[in-house]
């Protein structure tokens, strides 16, 4: 039987998510410290750690069958590379930054001035939609102390929370484009490898879903229950169970984490007591 590759980030917050997606999905890899490279012991998997940087080509190359790479990362290295899941996870953005007191109206400011990027490609191409032609000193790490030492007047490089922009007297201009981790595959995969890819798939697309919603379940009037469906949006339909009390049944659904606030609102005013909000481990459709 074949086995799935699969290519990771060997360190870092995306490893550290990418292993827990995968341990989520059932699957068990066997890996001890420092190890490039590990088996799983429950599935046809083996999981290369690899530098961020290179994952793109070992897909193009069919090194590795799939990996788990921010998007960013293929629009800089591997634009035909296909993604098959977003992941909602590792978010960030790729941004334009300058020094704080650099006195920016538009993008027209930095026409023929120096950036500093881990991404040439993509400043390239952002740069060239506008007319304009820029300086590019490429980096492979630390970019944001590039105007400090004045190696450049401007950088382009992921921001997520800011606070490294900050550190550095910079402030972010312009947003380039949003990113996220995502489930890419080589365009070398065989028809076997392709069967062993759309299980994982699945398996990871029932974890995201049960990550995104919550079990819900309360107790509610019996004239009440069509209003109470009204307010959820069930998958099929609710799940009435009737109570001791007469007139009353406990009714169960699903709802969305980011609006359930909102729902339980709606459902306390016509008259649903005891709600009770779990999380959802799996969630199969």
């Amino acid at each position: 039987m074949s086995t799935l590759k699969i290519a990771i980030q060997k360190s870092g917050r995306l490893n550290e998510e990418s292993i827990q997606i995968l341990k989520d999905c059932g699957i068990s890899i066997d890996n001890g410290n420092d190890q490039l490279k590990a088996d799983a012991t429950n599935f046809p998997l083996e999981v290369l750690y690899l530098r961020n940087s290179d994952i793109p080509q070992y897909l193009i190359d069919g090194v590795v069958d799939i990996a788990i790479v921010g998007d960013n990362l293929l629009i800089e290295k591997g634009k035909h590379i296909k993604v098959i899941q977003k992941l909602g996870f590792s978010k960030c953005k790729v941004s334009v930054a300058v020094p704080k007191t650099f006195e920016y109206n538009s993008i027209k400011d930095l026409e023929g001035m120096r950036i500093a990027t881990s991404y040439p490609n993509t400043v390239i191409e952002y740069f060239s939609s506008f007319g304009m032609n820029v300086d590019i000193h490429q980096i492979s790490g630390s970019v944001e102390i590039a105007p400090n030492i004045g190696l450049a007047d401007a950088i382009v490089d992921i921001v997520s929370s800011g606070s490294t922009l900050f550190k550095n007297n910079l402030k972010e201009v312009e947003v380039i484009l949003k990113s996220e981790a995502v489930l890419a595959v080589s365009p070398k995969v065989t028809p076997e490898v392709q069967s062993i890819i759309d299980t994982l798939k699945f398996r990871i697309e029932s974890v995201l879903r049960a990550r995104k919603s919550r079990y819900i379940l309360m107790n509610v009037p019996n004239e009440k229950i069509e209003e109470v469906g009204k307010i959820l949006p069930v998958l099929r339909s609710l799940t009435v169970l009737p109570l001791a009390q007469e007139g009353w049944s406990s009714v169960h659904s699903v709802i969305d984490k980011d609006t359930f606030w909102e729902v339980i609102d709606k459902l306390k005013e016509v008259g649903a007591e005891g709600i009770l909000v779990c999380p959802i481990e799996k969630m199969v459709l």
